[in-house]
């Protein structure tokens, strides 16, 4: 089969949703340049069969940022739910360019914003999650021939007030939109081509993968990989919305997604159809991802007794200060051990506080604190089959001197914590080490 020919069955009459993020609808130039992509994906295909198209989009790249500015500048203390008013306005301006940009290109366009769905919500303003998406009306409209624009990003809550889902959130909408139309596929565009073995910025063989499974996107996006938002995989996951990741950034010319491919992300279930029938090669380790926005925290001299874990971690969590990598070393003969754990390094600051606050009722004896480290994982469904992959990565780093300072361990993912200064040397040795390089 070609390298770069498109997999999964032969397609007729279908529905699809794409998404376009900021950097896609910067400017009116990158807003045509999308509008030409859009029209060639509802133009008819060969047999005369036009396709059913639905459009999510983002806010001009920058724009909510400026917008959040406006808000600080108003009052510090801002009512959320007017924050969201405010901030949801960036994708209703981008929804209404891009039908008007597509009606100048004689296609049939309307923009439909959240609260004209609706998209209804629950949860707080400004991290609000979608409940369910009202569409009959949205599907007769493209089943009729028009092209549907719709907001990212925003929905309306219970009392009919506009709610945002926190940033990264319009790729959360196009999933929920595909799941409620029911379309064949959601086409995320981006500014990369597709998901890669790791960074390509990194790593110069880095190849692209035809598919992955939503386990193994779920964990690259936990981890580190930018392409996808973590909540957009696993709403595809749980409704069984197929993604496809492709690149913006192609000529004018350029042919619709079915002919251009991207990266799918499947279930397990068509990944191994896709194997079957020689369409992809089942691989062991499908991905190196890396962050460095960790931070490290050790505690210490802890009282080594039941409630103490829980007293560290317990107004961590109260404070929504998500916890990641955490271990336990072997207790002291006075009763007392270490325990050392990550944060997001933009929490690291409150975290410190907050427990410098309880160190009595805690009971450690010091708080030491480092930011400069890396998260370094391996991410591949062929861990729950195939043992030694920990240890190829251990030899591995050992080999070039790199020290482990922390492990953590899932059915399809082993993480490393190094420090920062070792971050592209470490994933260069991996990947060559997994023999994910590119051989041309």
């Amino acid at each position: 089969m070609a390298e770069d020919a498109p997999i999964g069955p032969p397609k007729d009459a279908q529905r699809i949703v794409m998404k376009f993020g900021g950097t896609s609808m910067a400017g009116t130039e990158r807003i045509r340049r999308v509008a030409n992509i859009v029209h060639a994906q509802a133009a008819p295909n060969a047999d005369g069969v036009a396709s059913e198209v639905a459009v999510v989009v983002s806010a001009m790249a920058g724009e909510t940022d400026r917008l959040v500015n406006f808000c600080r500048e108003a009052n510090a203390l801002y009512d959320p739910a007017e924050y969201d008013v405010v901030v949801a306005s960036g994708e209703q301006v981008t929804s209404g360019l891009l039908a008007m940009t597509l009606q100048s290109l004689g296609c049939k366009a309307r923009s439909w914003l959240g609260w004209q769905l609706p998209v209804k919500t629950i949860e707080a303003h400004s991290k609000a999650r979608i409940e369910t998406i009202d569409a009959p009306d949205m599907v007769a409209s493209m089943e009729s021939g028009e092209i549907a624009v719709v907001p990212g990003f925003q929905g309306v809550s219970e009392d009919v007030r506009i709610t945002t889902l926190g940033r990264g959130g319009s790729d959360t909408s196009a999933v929920a939109v595909a799941a409620a139309v029911k379309a064949d596929r959601c086409d995320i565009y981006t500014d990369v081509d597709g998901v890669y073995t790791t960074d390509p910025r990194i790593v110069a063989k880095a190849r692209k993968l035809k598919a992955v499974t939503y386990e193994e996107m779920l964990e690259l996006a936990s981890v580190g990989a930018k392409v996808l938002q973590t909540r957009s995989v696993g709403l595809a996951m749980k409704e069984g919305v197929r993604i496809q990741v492709l690149s913006s950034f192609v000529g004018d010319d350029a042919v619709s997604a079915d002919e251009l491919p991207g990266t799918l992300i499947v279930s397990d279930e068509e990944m191994d159809e896709l194997v079957e029938r020689g369409d992809m090669e089942r691989q062991l380790v499908t991905g190196i991802a890396h962050d460095k926005n960790e931070a490290k925290i050790i505690l210490t001299r802890v009282p080594d007794k039941p409630g103490a874990v829980a007293d560290i971690f317990t107004p961590l969590a109260e404070a929504s200060i998500n916890v990641d990598m955490i271990i336990q070393n072997v207790g002291r003969d006075k009763g007392e051990t270490d325990v050392t754990f990550t944060v997001p390094q933009a929490d690291l600051a409150r975290a410190q506080a907050l427990l410098e606050d309880r160190m009595e009722a805690i009971g450690f004896n010091r708080i030491i604190t480092d930011s400069h480290i890396a998260k370094i994982s391996v991410v591949g469904v062929g861990m729950k089959s195939h043992a030694g992959v920990a240890s190829t990565m251990f030899r591995a780093l050992s080999d070039r001197g790199i020290n482990i300072q922390a492990i953590s361990t899932s059915e399809i993912k082993v993480s490393v914590l190094i420090d920062e200064d070792e971050t592209e040397l470490a994933v260069r040795i991996l990947h060559t080490a997994y023999g994910l390089d590119a051989t041309d």
